[in-house]
């Protein structure tokens, strides 16, 4: 779950929308079933969640307005 993570952040780092979109749906899938095994509490996964999706927006973002502009 950890390394489902890390992988999301160094993506989403790199800039690469596509292997960040990717990697989220993974991410999301593993950090839903650490919840389902009591390894995290649902509260914490949901934070997880809503910030990792809130960098994955704000990067999507960033790439439209480069992409009218050019």
């Amino acid at each position: 779950m950890r390394t489902s993570v890390r992988s999301l952040r160094e993506a989403i780092a790199k800039g690469d929308a596509k292997a960040a979109q990717e990697q989220y749906r993974a991410t999301v899938s593993a950090l839903d079933k650490s919840v389902q095994k009591g390894i995290l509490h649902s509260n914490t996964v949901s934070r997880y969640k809503s910030r990792l999706n809130a960098r994955l927006k704000s990067m999507g973002h960033d790439t439209a307005t480069k992409k009218k502009k050019s």
